[in-house]
């Protein structure tokens, strides 16, 4: 089966990098700079609740295309106003926004994207903006072969045409494209449209309480503990 793929695209927030635990330990240290009293834990959680529902006033056409960057900063001041929180000036709410441009990835992430990319495509596919894969690709060094976002589709996934577009970009059968994701609803989408599957398990993306994607829910093509395991399992 190894053998059929050429390309391998990645979910990236949860899969490649730590976002909860990255966006935590910058705030607080920031924070902690401008003297700001922020229970950073909270206000990421809330932020990131609105995450699907933003998607899915797009997805649903209540709103136009807008890209996550700004999806994710009309959430911010929302979070703001609802927690009691006096807005910041505007450099400072930015800079707070923009945390998603720093992610750190996974301690595996990085060396594990170096073996596969000895003998695969690979990079990411995700509902992130342009900007903000290729910021963050420099920060925590992942050295993908070109990048996949959904803006470049105006979908998010799970959008059958993010998936597709990624193989009508590389000119490849959905078969020699394999989606790879620590979410099953995202592989489930990927295998309706013909791409192969590959879990990575992490129990830690949402903190000590995760209750989600603790298991592989579907005989997925390939089932690996991180990235170095996947690589382990492709030959690389």
């Amino acid at each position: 089966m190894a053998s059929e793929i050429k390309a391998i695209v990645f979910d990236t927030f949860g899969t490649v990098v730590d976002w909860r635990g990255s966006i935590i330990a910058d705030l607080t240290a920031w924070g902690h700079e401008q003297g700001l009293d922020i229970d950073w834990g909270a206000l990421v959680d809330r932020w990131r609740g609105r995450y699907d529902p933003q998607k899915a006033r797009v997805r649903s056409g209540e709103l136009p295309w807008t890209n996550l960057d700004e999806l994710h900063f009309e959430a911010l001041k929302s979070v703001f106003e609802e927690t009691g929180l006096a807005l910041l000036d505007e450099p400072r709410m930015m800079h707070i926004n923009k945390v998603w441009h720093r992610l750190n990835g996974w301690p595996d992430a990085s060396v594990g994207l170096f073996r596969l990319k000895r003998k695969f495509i690979i990079g990411p596919l995700s509902n992130a903006n342009v900007a903000i894969l290729v910021n963050m690709a420099k920060h925590a060094n992942l050295p993908w072969d070109g990048i996949f976002s959904c803006e470049l589709f105006r979908h998010y996934k799970p959008d059958p045409e993010t998936y597709l577009g990624v193989c009508k970009m590389l000119y490849l059968e959905p078969a020699a494209v394999m989606m790879c994701a620590a979410h099953n609803y995202d592989l489930a989408a990927a295998r309706k449209v013909g791409l192969k599957t590959a879990f990575i398990l992490r129990p830690a993306e949402y903190g000590p309480g995760q209750i989600t994607d603790l298991k592989a829910e579907q005989d997925w093509d390939f089932v690996a503990d991180d990235i170095e395991d996947l690589a382990l399992q492709l030959g690389c």
